[in-house]
């Protein structure tokens, strides 16, 4: 009878847990190494006195059965329906100068009527999108492409994935293919354009907005009924249910590699540990360019980490709030007729969350409020690297300034107020180790979403790459991710990749 074989996995986030529970499954053994105290990577959740802070997943798609993503939740030990809560509605568009307050509902037709009648001048466009997202209402678009990882998809793989979108297939090419601020550039109505640019992030494509719309109107998007937190543990727990082991509090400082070909790691405290595969489920330059000190390299793997932007790093204030939010929409998107002013840059939008959806966020009759913003990396590091107390007291100036601007849709908010926690890139940074604080890999705009990375390096053997670093966008591709490395160690090992426990 063979030996088993053995994996070691950098980073105990969705990628790294996902590779685990595939790797447990398919009959190899491994452990997991992660740097911070708990699993979750960016997906991060933390108490403060009786209040859930959730810091990670906004919300899920593909929950339910009847998509490739829930068959992904269930062989992950995730597909538990109380994990969830449908969404009621996308959320709250509020522009402040033109008085304009519109809620993003489920009902397609109904959001065409709403926006034609306050941007009439603007209806070819509203009814262009609007339309794109009832063409894609159906499908399961939402893994296109991720079935398996590019050293393994042939042409003949492709033109299935293709054909089976034939209907939707010119939405994925010209036009619709530039990101959202461009589509809608040339709108007559100035906040239309911050409307649909704040749907997701304004490079994403056209057809990804289209997408999303289309999933809320099928009733495939949801919150994590008890915060990220949950959802990451159920796949930890599903892990360890399969003999995976994982260390915590454990940076990896070096890959060992021997004849190229990676045998193990070396922690930072010195402790080394071999294995016959390595998979790294963390940030792609500190990996290539740090624990392989850059040996394993071509021309596009450079051009890649010194021209690609990673995405933009987030500033989170939650407020534990005496008070309760019951009937108000989880998501806000506010723009300000009164910007703020924080790392020297000028805010015009707030994202706000109401984490009224769970039980679980805080104590009976209180709630989670949080406001969020995308800010510098450089200015939050190098600010709390040479003077932690005028960081702290930032930190403090800024989360008054967030309460001042919301206080108006929530009169008295300031005085039941509780705990106020400020999470900024740096934070981010700390516990992750991403590079410049980044919540995600890349990020994820019309030129990269549908790039493919290679998941091996070129010269070294038995090492892989998994998570947002290698498939941007959020949860989907992180799962997917992990699944394709042990895909591709079952090839290597001539072995046929399974998906669920014998």
């Amino acid at each position: 009878m063979s030996q088993q074989k053995s994996i070691v996995i950098i980073g105990a986030g969705l990628a790294g847990l996902s590779a685990g529970c595939y790797a447990q499954t398919n009959g190899f053994k491994s452990q997991i190494f992660e740097h911070h105290t708990v699993p979750g990577g960016v997906a991060a959740a933390w108490k403060r006195q009786g209040y859930l802070i959730d810091g990670g997943i906004h919300f899920i798609m593909g929950h339910k059965p009847g998509t490739a993503l829930y068959e992904i939740y269930k062989e992950l030990g995730a597909s538990d329906p109380s994990l969830y809560v449908d969404m009621a509605s996308y959320g709250r568009f509020i522009q402040e100068t033109e008085g304009i307050d519109l809620l993003v509902g489920m009902d397609l037709a109904q959001l065409a009527e709403d926006l034609k009648s306050l941007a009439p001048k603007d209806a070819s466009i509203i009814d262009e999108v609007i339309q794109g997202a009832r063409s894609m209402r159906g499908h399961d678009l939402s893994t296109v492409g991720m079935s398996q990882p590019p050293e393994l998809t042939s042409p003949l793989s492709q033109f299935r994935e293709l054909w089976q979108m034939r209907t939707v297939m010119k939405y994925f090419s010209g036009r619709y293919s530039r990101k959202i601020c461009d589509f809608v550039k040339d709108v007559k109505t100035p906040w239309l354009r911050d409307f649909f640019c704040s749907l997701f992030l304004p490079e994403s494509p056209a057809w990804f907005i289209m997408m999303v719309l289309a999933l809320l109107a099928d009733k495939q998007c949801a919150f994590l009924s008890r915060g990220c937190l949950d959802f990451v543990q159920s796949i930890e727990k599903h892990y360890k249910a399969l003999g995976g082991e994982t260390t915590y509090h454990a940076t990896v400082d070096k890959i060992l590699v021997e004849h190229d070909r990676a045998v193990g790691i070396r922690l930072t405290d010195g402790r080394e540990y071999r294995a016959d595969y390595v998979i790294s489920a963390c940030d792609s330059y500190s990996t290539i360019f740090g624990m392989l000190e850059g040996r394993y390299v071509n021309a596009k793997i450079k051009k890649r980490h010194e021209t690609w932007e990673t995405s933009r790093p987030f500033l989170s204030v939650s407020y534990g709030v005496n008070r309760r939010f019951s009937g108000e929409a989880p998501f806000w998107t506010i723009m300000l007729d009164d910007p703020v002013v924080v790392a020297n840059e000028t805010i015009r939008g707030l994202f706000i969350r109401i984490l009224n959806y769970g039980d679980g966020f805080a104590p009976a009759g209180k709630s989670v409020l949080q406001a969020e913003i995308e800010t510098s990396f450089a200015y939050w590091h190098d600010l709390q690297s040479k003077d932690r107390s005028a960081y702290d007291l930032e930190k403090q100036r800024v989360a008054n300034e967030f309460l001042s601007r919301i206080e108006k849709y929530f009169p008295g908010l300031p005085s039941q107020v509780e705990v106020v926690d400020v999470a900024t890139p740096y934070t981010t940074w700390r516990y992750t180790l991403n590079r410049n604080g980044a919540w995600g890999g890349w990020l994820m705009t019309a030129d990269t979403i549908m790039k493919r990375i290679e998941r091996r390096l070129p010269g070294l053997q038995h090492f892989y790459l998994a998570g947002q670093w290698v498939m941007s966008g959020g949860v989907p591709p992180s799962l997917y991710s992990g699944r394709h490395s042990i895909q591709l160690i079952c090839h290597d090992e001539k072995k046929v990749f399974v998906n669920t426990a014998a």
